[in-house]
């Protein structure tokens, strides 16, 4: 996911404890499931997994964890996070390659959020790629 926007940066991101729902979907609570890759605990087994994680780094504004988790050759300076924006659901549709026996793959989802309170997504093929043997994302291409 490569949401930027130059609005000007939230001050706080919203409260999200290890024990609240993981923001990324999945039925586990967020200190067991991507906040231990956003720890630094742990790290994404495919990329699917990485991509739920940076939705969910997106959602309680870990920028560090998205800027590491981003190639080096397509990482911005820095990730910006618009105060009026609120990630809300995410929604995998499609995984391509990206397992443990994988050195890429992509995975298709639909991001949605309200923005000033109006519902809207963002829908987007990632690709990803092992970098250091690790999965980063790589770049998008936009389906919508």
């Amino acid at each position: 996911m490569s949401r930027r926007t130059s609005r000007p940066r939230a001050t706080a991101a919203p409260r999200i404890t290890p024990a609240s729902p993981c923001p990324c979907g999945l039925p586990a609570a967020y200190g067991e499931c991507c906040g231990r890759y956003h720890s630094g605990s742990a790290a994404a087994p495919t990329c699917e997994a990485l991509m739920r994680s940076r939705y969910a780094a997106f959602a309680v504004q870990d920028a560090a964890y998205l800027l590491r988790t981003w190639h080096p050759e397509t990482r911005p300076p820095g990730v910006d996070f618009d105060p009026a924006m609120r990630w809300v659901r995410l929604e995998i549709l499609d995984t391509t390659e990206g397992s443990a026996f994988h050195s890429t793959g992509t995975v298709t989802f639909r991001a949605h959020y309200t923005d000033d309170g109006r519902p809207d997504f963002l829908h987007e093929k990632s690709r990803f790629v092992r970098h250091e043997g690790a999965w980063v994302y790589s770049t998008p291409v936009f389906v919508d």
